[in-house]
């Protein structure tokens, strides 16, 4: 992708996240106040997330800022993995809000707290309202950075939050059964954490230069090996600068490099979704030379 496509794609994210921003903050002093009064541990459980939502939104939004900076002579591959560092910190910090979750609906399932449902229902139905919209501001983004994928994620978690709270707010309101309640928060926490460590698993092997999940490595060799002039292929390395930025660097033994044989890896490259290229070709035997010089 081009420059001017990564940045128009970057300030259509910071818009949509600004807008999200905006709606979650204005409603999370709402949702935290009422939370309080009603003694509802689902609508604290929403509240949290809630909370993790701005914390995430506003990590989003900065570390996209940040990302649109040119490279320079510090960062040469430019600011674009501070979405990664975003994204694994709200993983990190919805992870454990989960986990608290489950260890607060446990004490509470041993000890019933009284819940009011009134509050409880008109707040989770404007939470509901409040999700909806950002989600829908979210949703274009997250298919193709880990940056916006945690703060959909984040908006996902509290609409699903929202929804158990109202269902939990009329079935409390009915029967009279409080248990319902820790429950119910106990379910959104175990909705999330499995999602939320999916992500994190992702973006902490962004930050540890390991291969992407969606790329086969030996495919991509084998192709290289194939290639008309080229008797075999080692040190080949890729990794992700972002989740949209792939790098590849690699060493091709090549007797005598055909003249198209630049544009021909250029295309498997392509292929397989990865930028930036860069190839040494060796005369044969060079490399052992190396490897025995290296390692007597």
């Amino acid at each position: 992708m081009s420059d001017h496509g990564h940045s128009h794609g970057a300030a259509a994210n910071a818009r949509q996240l600004t807008l999200a921003l905006l709606l979650t903050g204005s409603f999370l002093v709402v949702e935290v106040i009422y939370g309080l009064l009603s003694g509802s541990l689902a609508l604290l459980s929403d509240a949290g997330h809630m909370l993790t939502d701005v914390m995430a939104l506003a990590l989003s939004l900065f570390a996209l800022k940040i990302g649109q900076r040119t490279a320079d002579r510090r960062r040469t591959f430019g600011y674009r993995r501070a979405e990664i560092l975003a994204a694994t910190v709200n993983a990190a910090a919805l992870f454990a809000i989960g986990l608290y979750i489950l260890v607060e609906a446990y004490g509470r399932l041993r000890a019933p707290v009284e819940v009011q449902t009134a509050p409880m229902l008109i707040v989770a139905t404007l939470g509901l309202v409040v999700n909806l919209i950002s989600a829908r501001l979210l949703v274009q983004g997250s298919g193709d950075s880990l940056n916006m994928k945690s703060a959909y994620l984040e908006v996902m978690g509290d609409l699903l939050g929202s929804v158990a709270v109202i269902v939990g707010a009329l079935l409390i309101r009915f029967t009279g059964q409080t248990w319902i309640d820790p429950v119910l928060g106990a379910l959104i926490g175990l909705w999330v954490l499995p999602r939320t460590w999916q992500l994190l698993k992702a973006s902490v092997n962004v930050l540890m230069e390991g291969v992407p999940d969606a790329l086969d490595l030996s495919a991509l060799r084998s192709e290289l090996a194939a290639l008309p002039g080229v008797t075999d292929v080692h040190d080949l390395h890729v990794w992700s600068v972002s989740s949209r930025q792939l790098s590849l660097t690699a060493h091709l033994v090549s007797p005598a490099p055909p003249a198209d044989l630049h544009a021909r890896i250029s295309e498997v490259a392509s292929r397989h979704g990865i930028e930036h290229v860069t190839v040494q070709f060796e005369a044969p035997g060079a490399h052992r030379t190396a490897n025995t010089h290296l390692h007597p």
